[in-house]
Formats: structure tokens, C-alpha cells, sequence
């Protein structure tokens, strides 16, 4: 909702029609919410299809498990397909919910804090998260107070969104280039809050998967953020037909 009403409302600033952000909404939020599972049961195959596991428990989204790299992937390829039917180009439209999507993304990172999930390793700093007994990792029993890495994402992805505004604002940066700024900076910060998480996850030479996703994103996307540097001189266009801003 929150990504949709600051969209809609950035999207109309440029001139953009009323109503398409939510039209184009009614794919991405389905399609991203496929692809945050299905990177979710990728990268934790073992849950679900490991000894003794139920390749059925990989359908119960209920039961959590959604991966924010699969829900952007495959949010965009559903934002593809609404703003195609509604003749929108996609580097504008991506811009304009960036800062949107990352705000919603802060958010969402709550849901942690409420069910004592996805937190940090121990702790004694006064900021630490207190967690139940039965919500303690393996290992982890004898500790009480653990970083609240949900708190360190949420305001990370919340200067994001500030420094993404202010870049398009000061810099007239667009066509695209804000959207790859955005996952550039989320990745960066991910990148280091991933390493604190103590939730049992594949890993690979002492790093955990997400480390690798997040580092390998950072940098593809800043050099792509760098080399479309001209781009942000061309004229803002919003729409397939030529409309121009």
C-alpha cells in the first residue's frame, strides 16, 4: 500500500495518468510474491526436500519464507506486463516506485520483531532485542538479548529512500538510473546486517548465501547505475506512444 499511494502520487507529479500505479500493482504484487518464495525454497532446498522433508510444506507460504530478491526479480517481470499493457516504459515507471518500495520494505521488516524472527547474534548494547526461549536458535539457548538486525534494515532501507529523493531532486537523475541506485544501496546495507543474522541459512566459505547475493548485486548495479550516467540528459519520457515530461 505504501509503495502504491507515494508511487501513484510521484507518478501523476510526472504527468503520469491517475489509477495505473495501482493497475500496474495487481501484477507485480502477485508475481513478486511468487518469486519471494521461490527464492526462499531455492536457496533452503534441504527444508523441503532434504531428508525427511515434505516437498508439500514448499506451498504453505503461510508458514513463512519469502526472500526480497525474488520478490523484486519477479515483482519487476509483473510490472513489465502491467506497464506494457498499459503502454507505460518501464525505466521511468521503475524510478518512480523505487523510493516507494523501499519505505515498504522498512515497514515490512516489523513483521520480524513481532514474531521474534530473523534477529542478530547476542548482545549487550541497550538497543539489543529481548527473545522467548522457544524462539532461540540451537546453540543460542543460554542468551537473552540479541541484535535487532529487523531495527538495522528498516532504517537503512528508510535512508535509502531519503538519499533517493534527494539524488533525483538535486542530480535530475532518471530513466532508470534511480531504480539501480536503489538495489545498489539496499544491497550495500545488506550486505553487512546479513552477516549479524544468526538464522540457520546455506552458507558457503564462512559467508552466508544472501551475502553473496547481496554483494554480487551492490556491484553490478552500481556500475550499471555509472554507466547509464547520459541517460539522466535525455528527455523524460513516460509512455510507449512519445508522451514526454
Amino acid at each position: 500500500m505504501i509503495a502504491v499511494i507515494l508511487g501513484d502520487r510521484r507518478w501523476r507529479n510526472l504527468g503520469g495518468k491517475a489509477g495505473e500505479i495501482s493497475d500496474i500493482a495487481v501484477w507485480a504484487v502477485p508475481f513478486g510474491i511468487v518469486g519471494g518464495r521461490i527464492y526462499h525454497v531455492v536457496t533452503d532446498a534441504q527444508l523441503y526436500f532434504g531428508a525427511g522433508a515434505n516437498p508439500i510444506d514448499a506451498l504453505r507460504i503461510w508458514q513463512g519464507g519469502l526472500g526480497i530478491w525474488g520478490a523484486i526479480a519477479f515483482g519487476a517481470v509483473g510490472a513489465w506486463i502491467g506497464a506494457k499493457r498499459n503502454g507505460v516504459l518501464m525505466a521511468p515507471l521503475a524510478d518512480t516506485l523505487a523510493p516507494g518500495i523501499v519505505l515498504a520494505q522498512a515497514v515490512g521488516r516489523w513483521g520480524n520483531y513481532f514474531n521474534q524472527e530473523l534477529f542478530g547474534s547476542p548482545t549487550t548494547l541497550p538497543w539489543g532485542l529481548e527473545i522467548d526461549l522457544r524462539n532461540r536458535p540451537s546453540g543460542y539457548e543460554e542468551f537473552e538479548i540479541f541484535h535487532p538486525t529487523f531495527l538495522y534494515e528498516s532504517i537503512w532501507a528508510i535512508l535509502v529512500a531519503i538519499i533517493l529523493i534527494t539524488v533525483e531532486r538535486r542530480w535530475q537523475v532518471n530513466n532508470g538510473r534511480i531504480f539501480l541506485l536503489y538495489v545498489s544501496l539496499y544491497s550495500l546495507g545488506r550486505l553487512f546486517i546479513e552477516q549479524l543474522r544468526i538464522d540457520p541459512v546455506n552458507e558457503a566459505a564462512g559467508f552466508r548465501l544472501n551475502t553473496f547475493t547481496a554483494a554480487a548485486l551492490m556491484m553490478v548495479f552500481a556500475v550499471w547505475f555509472v554507466r547509464r550516467r547520459n541517460d539522466s540528459t535525455k528527455p523524460l519520457i513516460l509512455y510507449r506512444n512519445g508522451v514526454a515530461n
